[in-house]
């Protein structure tokens, strides 16, 4: 029998479907994604456990720096994504953002103007027939350099803003034009 761990996502996934409310959609896409979000969210007993359901959150980040906009090739999908995974246990959702950055990267991270922001929400599929309700920050690099961690993917590369939704998987095009935008504010 699996033991259910402590899970801080109950209390964020009440007021994150409540903040959602405010949030202006990017795309059809996350229109949908947040919809599916306030249905799916608050009937997991530990949204932040990956064990504990098949669909749980997740936790990514849109990394920014001079040259662009960082991807990494997937290892097990092989696609060009964002950075992000899984939710470690007693770890905040954009506390894991950042470290899940920092893991498949190696780069110097900080939060957008030092604040955790939230800048979109996707619901896919995720591997072993899981649904990942992934909710995205705005990172900012302060070097150039990669050095991800051992057993991640080497294949890390800065895009610039006008190639990388060439390149990147459509489930992170939203996330890219809505880092875009408050970018560029």
């Amino acid at each position: 029998m699996h033991l259910m761990i402590s899970d801080a996502g109950v209390e964020f996934v009440i007021k994150f479907c409540a903040d959602l409310a405010t949030h202006e959609p990017i795309d059809d896409r996350e229109r949908e994604s947040i919809k599916v979000f306030c249905e799916l969210a608050p009937l997991l007993r530990a949204p932040f456990d990956e064990h504990s359901d098949t669909t749980h959150v997740t936790a990514s980040a849109i990394v920014t720096g001079a040259p662009g906009v960082v991807l990494h090739l997937h290892k097990r999908l092989n696609m060009w994504l964002q950075p992000g995974g899984h939710i470690d246990a007693g770890e905040s959702i954009d506390q894991a953002a950042l470290r899940e950055a920092r893991e498949e990267t190696g780069l110097q991270l900080q939060h957008f103007l030092g604040l955790p922001r939230f800048i979109h929400l996707d619901v896919h599929p995720g591997p072993r027939g899981h649904t990942h309700l992934d909710v995205r920050y705005l990172l900012i690099a302060s070097n150039e350099t990669f050095a991800p961690a051992e057993g991640e993917s080497k294949e890390v590369k800065w895009f610039a803003w006008d190639q990388v939704l060439d390149t990147a998987e459509d489930g992170a095009r939203g996330a890219i034009l809505a880092a875009h935008k408050i970018i560029n504010l």
